[in-house]
């Protein structure tokens, strides 16, 4: 009993820090960016064709070259984890692993 409490408190406390975990334009896959709340399956999928072309220098970047995400979308993404060359937007709070 107390063996099955152990293993599904450990897999719920795992699920929490994926949860958390930052996640880099760059660096990322599908699945990876998927799991950003704000990113659908399209919106993924223009990112990674777009990063075909090149890496993301910085937020500006990804901006520009991605159609949907402005300002506004991208501070909402930064605040759900998503971030360029390791560095969340400016301005955006960051989020921090608890």
């Amino acid at each position: 009993m107390y063996k099955k409490l152990l293993l599904t408190v450990a897999a719920l406390l795992a699920a929490i820090n994926l949860a958390w975990a930052q996640v880099d334009v760059n660096k990322a896959d599908a699945a990876a960016l998927d799991g950003i709340r704000g990113l659908g399956p399209a919106k993924t999928k223009a990112i990674l064709e777009e990063r075909k072309k090149g890496e993301f220098k910085d937020w500006a970047d990804l901006e520009s070259r991605v159609k949907g995400i402005g300002e506004k979308s991208a501070a909402r993404l930064s605040e759900a984890g998503l971030q360029v060359n390791g560095k969340s937007k400016d301005g955006a709070p960051a989020k921090t692993a608890k």
